[in-house]
């Protein structure tokens, strides 16, 4: 029996109910975070039973692009979802390590490849944990080729110079999901050759200050903050480091019924590299 999924997000308990559904497909989306230590990368994997591997960084980001996980073009993302497995009619939840990091970024992808019947696990791989509900060692493989096909909806993506336009003529909300040291540039950016500071006119939402203990705050404090932010509604786009973070923003906005965002894909990786963009500190 076929499964909808009517919101972004969805708890543990509810996958758990939901484990035996043949149109499932669950995604480990994890990757480590930019500034994680080697003792972090390096602890004993653990993963949902049953769960596929979604290689966010090698095999579903253009990996010859100039800046790191860069969009594949539609073509290549199907074929890739092809290859684990995914159909048309398959129900996908997508979790990371970390609670809520990159699990988003690939809950955006599908959104930008026209597929909405995905969630992100709320609290992911912590609370699944915490509820001792089944783990394993080891990734599933999937056993046959899926048929998912996808309509590319490039109003969820933007680019540099439409981002440079935006941040001159002010005509939407830049909100970049660094932290605060990072967007101040008090502290240096992680990546060498990245410049620090940020888009002019752009404000700073750091994507930890949407979640509560690895998992979305409630539906009113997320609208409360997007309010205090932008109190004339204006369109949002979304920015962070190399794009992982500022699909957090775009799914807590999704969260919150605000749905004219969209992501800048290159962030500030791209921006704080490139030569005569401004800079504010």
């Amino acid at each position: 029996m076929s499964l909808n999924i009517s919101k972004p997000l969805v708890s543990v308990d509810w996958l758990f109910n939901n484990l035996a559904n043949e149109n499932l497909i669950i995604l480990d989306a994890t990757i480590p975070k930019v500034t994680a230590t080697n003792a972090e990368i390096a602890s004993e994997k653990i993963i949902l039973e049953n769960a596929l591997f979604f290689d966010i960084k090698n095999v579903f980001s253009d990996v010859h692009a100039e800046f790191p996980n860069t969009v594949l073009p539609l073509t290549r993302f199907e074929l890739e979802a092809k290859y684990l497995g995914i159909h048309n009619n398959s129900t996908i939840i997508v979790y990371d390590d970390l609670g809520i990091y990159s699990s988003a970024r690939v809950w955006w992808l599908f959104k930008l490849m026209g597929f909405e019947n995905i969630a992100v696990l709320d609290g992911g791989l912590p609370a699944w944990k915490k509820a001792n509900y089944p783990i394993a060692s080891q990734h599933k493989v999937a056993k046959e080729k899926g048929n998912f096909t996808g309509i590319y909806q490039p109003q969820l993506v933007t680019f540099v110079d439409d981002v440079l336009e935006v941040s001159n003529n002010k005509t939407k909300l830049i909100l970049d999901a660094r932290s605060k040291g990072r967007f101040d540039s008090t502290v240096p950016e992680p990546r060498v050759g990245v410049k620090s500071g940020h888009i002019p006119n752009s404000k700073n939402l750091p994507f930890a200050d949407v979640l509560h203990e690895g998992k979305f705050k409630s539906v009113e404090e997320l609208k409360i903050i997007f309010k205090t932010l932008n109190p004339n509604e204006q369109p949002l786009v979304f920015s962070c480091g190399t794009g992982i973070t500022a699909c957090v923003l775009a799914l807590g906005a999704e969260i919150s019924d605000i749905k004219n965002y969209t992501v800048y894909d290159g962030s500030w990786t791209e921006w704080g590299s490139t030569e005569n963009l401004p800079i504010e500190k």
